[in-house]
């Protein structure tokens, strides 16, 4: 069976938006683009939001203008987040040393995570947190690899929370049809819960077995 040009297009967005918190970055989700980008997807990539961006940096690929292991960084996304959207940054010095602080004092579990949140220069970045940090850390990359731990199990908190709220409510057409957009993060994420996580992703996986095809013949 093979899957709408619009579902293929939003898994493709998807995997553009984290690829920097997804095993094997940029090398492991450009394969991903240039093998399953055809001209439909393309097509529907061109309505999405950022999806021209991607786009392009398909087209950069195939031309061999960007290597398979790397993205124009005109075209580098942040958690969703174009980098144009997020150049205007003001961080002092003792923000940066809080920003810092927290970063390095992380602890990974959901209490760490809601003290980190709840950071006040975490909470003057507001909804763009992770492009205004990642930008604030660029110049410290050891830092800013702690910090892109931070983000994995920050998604991975967000997709647990999510996965327990479709399992615990009425499944609707619309519903699995979202669900199956969202499969590749989930199958990122849901396992490094363990064996809650896998038997999570096992759960959601049977809610997508009975959902019927619209594909034509």
């Amino acid at each position: 069976m093979k899957a709408k040009a619009s579902t293929v297009a939003q898994k493709l967005l998807n995997l553009y938006r984290q690829a920097h918190v997804i095993v094997g970055g940029w090398a492991a989700v450009n394969r991903v683009f240039v093998d399953e980008a055809t001209d439909d997807v393309l097509h529907e990539l061109q309505d999405l939001p950022t999806g021209k961006m991607l786009v392009a940096h398909i087209a950069n690929l195939r031309s061999g203008t960007t290597p398979m292991d790397s993205i124009a960084r005109e075209l580098l996304p942040y958690g969703g987040l174009m980098t144009e959207s997020a150049t205007a940054i003001d961080v002092d010095t003792s923000e940066l040393q809080q920003l810092v602080s927290a970063v390095d004092s992380f602890t990974p579990s959901s209490e760490g995570l809601h003290d980190f949140m709840d950071t006040a220069v975490i909470k003057k970045f507001g909804k763009d947190w992770i492009a205004m940090a990642r930008n604030a850390l660029v110049a410290n990359p050891d830092i800013l690899r702690k910090f892109d731990d931070i983000v994995r199990i920050s998604t991975a908190y967000r997709l647990w929370d999510n996965a327990n709220s479709i399992l615990s409510a009425p499944i609707t057409d619309r519903i699995r049809a979202s669900l199956q957009v969202d499969m590749p993060e989930y199958e990122t994420y849901l396992p490094m819960f363990g064996d809650e996580g896998k038997e999570l992703l096992h759960r959601l996986h049977g809610l997508l077995s009975s959902m019927p095809s619209h594909d034509a013949p």
